[in-house]
């Protein structure tokens, strides 16, 4: 059987990451998760994933120096934010999503930035 894309949830968020978890293991990510900017880059530096969905108030220096190092690397960004003004955040990523956001719209947005089809 061929192993799945690999998706690194990046979020303080413990149900976020729950939710985020469950739904791509249903369309079979294997997923990873990082409460903390520390603990995203020990995974990164232990296995590059396939796509990282990021919330990007995790502290605001950190969460930089951290996109910076998925950009550098070349790691679809899904970048996941609470803010109102998603515009401070485009092309910093290579997607936004806006919580609150449906289970369908986020496993879609994985599977484009893991070049998976539908």
């Amino acid at each position: 059987m061929e192993a799945g894309p690999t998706a690194l949830v990046v979020d303080d968020d413990r149900a976020l990451r729950l939710l985020c978890r469950v739904n791509l293991e249903l369309e079979g990510f294997a997923v990873r998760e990082a409460a903390t900017v520390a603990q995203a880059v020990e995974a990164i530096e232990d296995e590059i994933p396939d796509v990282v969905l990021l919330d990007m108030h995790l502290g605001r220096e950190g969460t930089e120096l951290l996109l910076a190092q998925l950009r550098e690397h070349g790691i679809p960004v899904l970048l996941v934010t609470g803010s109102v003004d998603i515009e401070e955040f485009r092309g910093r990523a290579d997607e936004i999503l806006s919580k609150p956001f449906s289970p369908e719209v986020l496993v879609a947005a994985a599977r484009r930035l893991a070049s998976i089809e539908a």
